[in-house]
């Protein structure tokens, strides 16, 4: 087992800072390409309760509907900035296995404690989601999570082979492994081309899935359907309208602060390297950005 990198809590902000740059990145594409987005998961919380990241809080996440999502890939073509990022899912890397997508910042580095084997692209990365329309109905629910449930441990195969805690998962692992991970992908995207055929109760990003019980089939698809400015780290990004309904489904009272016990710090690393940036460069960027899109409408 690799040793664990300690981050202090000035290397902390440095992450925080390269995600938000990211995060501005993604923002800037999608306002120029009429694409909708929002902040998710701690990101929308922070958002939501700190105006900003949660202070102890190491990663960051946008989601998408899938209709968006294929939009911002197509823009991405254009617009990325690729001397900085990369795009980062099973289409851009060969060996890339998660259900969804990454943003990454090159020139960086921060891998998983016990996921240095794993061969795909590494980096400081934000998290991209997409969700899916969920069937109606009880059965069909069940059903579908089943399914996708099985293509996550396929996917996962390949960590799970070395790091499931004990021999039997572990051999499980091994067998899932060798089943091709493109016909994983191939069989989710059937199932999500499937379920978007109509608008349903719910939508959910099911190989990676919402950790409470009440959203263990999805959230409302209600939610994703109106979009607003919110406030985070000093600038307009993007949120749901009822951000409200959607965090307190994902954390109940999400507007009070964990015990002190429980504000859990960085993920563990085995290897992390970051670059400098700072909240001002990072504004100005976007403020040149906005500008820029405004003059171009006339504006």
């Amino acid at each position: 087992m690799s040793k664990k990198v300690e981050l202090s809590a000035k290397d902390l902000r440095k992450l925080q800072l390269i995600e938000l740059e990211m995060i501005v990145e993604v923002d800037r594409i999608c306002r120029n390409n009429g694409i909708q987005y929002s902040l998710d998961g701690g990101t929308l919380l922070g958002a939501a309760r700190h105006k900003g990241f949660i202070p102890w809080d190491d990663d960051a996440d946008v989601i998408f509907t899938r209709h968006e999502y294929a939009k911002f890939c197509r823009a991405c073509k254009k617009e990325l900035d690729r001397e900085r990022f990369f795009l980062q899912e099973y289409r851009t890397d060969k060996n890339y296995r998660w259900g969804y997508a990454k943003l990454r910042r090159k020139g960086t580095e921060f891998i998983r404690l016990g996921q240095e084997h794993m061969k795909y692209k590494t980096g400081v990365c934000i998290d991209v989601f997409v969700v899916d329309h969920v069937p109606d109905g009880e059965l069909m629910r069940r059903m579908y999570y089943g399914a996708n449930f099985f293509i996550r441990k396929v996917m996962y195969s390949e960590l799970g082979r070395t790091a499931a805690e004990n021999p039997l998962q572990r051999r499980i692992y091994r067998y899932l492994y060798k089943i091709p991970k493109n016909s994983m992908f191939h069989l989710r995207n059937c199932l999500a081309a499937r379920c978007n055929r109509k608008k349903t109760e719910l939508v959910s990003h099911l190989l990676y899935p919402y950790p409470s019980k009440e959203t263990k089939y999805g959230m409302p698809a209600e939610c994703f359907e109106n979009y607003q400015d919110i406030e985070f780290e000093g600038m307009q990004l993007r949120s749901f309208v009822d951000y409200d309904r959607y965090l307190t489904l994902l954390y109940h009272d999400y507007m009070e602060l964990p015990p002190v016990e429980k504000r859990q710090g960085p993920g563990e690393a085995s290897s992390v390297k970051l670059i400098d940036i700072t909240l001002e460069e990072i504004q100005k960027r976007k403020a040149e950005s906005d500008k820029e899109r405004l003059e171009k409408r006339g504006i």
